[in-house]
């Protein structure tokens, strides 16, 4: 009867006793390539993110005269003026109303867009790259033009006055200042949001019409049971971006209308300009800058939460 040989070989005998491990295992290694790609990062996030937040905060607890060569540190006064500060409330009312015109006239039209562009129809290559043109402009240019579009002698007076209507002097009227700036805005960026909806558009199936126009569905319907769920995902990323970069303009208003007629169009970013780099409140230029932060992650957070309720593929 053979026996088996049961001894085992150096290969499953495993560690030697009194053998040290390797320091630079496989493992260790591509964690250090991991850290190594993220760096730039971090460190761009550091100085660039992280950095700035810490120095508003501290220099909103001082009072920074850079002519006189002060900074004093007042606590929480620059807080409480806040809440004495008697155009903060008109430069919040414009914020908002800015920011949901912005957002309500934006999406509107860029979903429109895209609908009628994901249309199997000649042209429609050519329609999308006239749209979407203005997102590559330079914003500065764009608004210089459309400032002397809407003088009250400028292009968009002159075309009214050829079909015999008295057009206003649309920068300079509280009635009409808001306005022009929020639609010069719009149409800036409404090319992007158009992009998104179309490649959002694409992806619905189109077996779902299919069944929906054999139980009867009408193009309605369809759009509101179909096409606006399936598309919600982008739906909520737009309205986020759009949200957040309402809340950010500057330049449009520095150009336009510097804030004016009075306050009509001083938004809350343009009322910061003015008073760190125009009054040299840099402490009270700081605290707005926090209450700007604060309200726009407000925002994002609420919007956030929300989309369980908006978002068709959230649970």
């Amino acid at each position: 009867m053979t026996q088996t040989d049961t001894r085992v070989g150096p290969a499953a005998a495993g560690p030697t006793p009194g053998r040290a491990r390797p320091f630079w295992t496989t493992r260790r290694r591509d964690q250090l390539t991991g850290y190594l790609f993220i760096t730039p990062q971090l460190l761009g996030s550091a100085v660039f993110v992280i950095l700035p937040l810490v120095l508003v905060v501290w220099y909103s607890l001082h009072e920074w005269n850079v002519l006189a060569g002060s900074f004093d540190f007042i606590g929480a006064d620059n807080y409480a003026a806040l809440a004495d500060d008697p155009n903060l409330g008109p430069v919040l009312r414009s914020t908002g109303l800015f920011s949901i015109g912005l957002v309500v006239l934006n999406l509107g039209l860029a979903l429109l867009l895209a609908v009628l562009l994901n249309q199997k129809l000649r042209g429609t290559i050519v329609f999308r790259t006239l749209f979407f043109s203005p997102v590559v402009v330079s914003l500065v240019a764009w608004t210089i033009v459309w400032g002397f579009l809407l003088q009250d002698n400028g292009g968009v007076n002159g075309l009214l006055d050829t079909l015999g209507v008295d057009g206003p002097n649309w920068l300079r009227g509280e009635g009409t200042a808001m306005l022009s700036v929020i639609v010069v805005q719009v149409f800036k960026n409404v090319g992007l949001n158009m992009v998104l909806f179309l490649a959002a558009l694409q992806g619905v199936p189109t077996d779902l019409y299919e069944a929906a126009e054999v139980d009867g569905a009408s193009r309605m319907r369809q759009f509101w049971r179909i096409t606006v769920p399936l598309i919600s995902p982008t739906i909520m990323l737009t309205s986020i971006i759009t949200v957040v970069g309402s809340l950010q303009v500057f330049a449009q208003i520095a150009v336009l209308t510097q804030g004016g007629p009075g306050t009509s169009t001083t938004v809350l970013v343009y009322y910061l300009y003015q008073q760190a780099f125009q009054f040299h409140h840099f402490g009270y230029g700081a605290t707005l800058s926090i209450l700007l932060f604060v309200i726009v992650l407000a925002l994002t957070v609420l919007q956030w939460q929300m989309r369980k309720r908006w978002v068709f593929h959230e649970s």
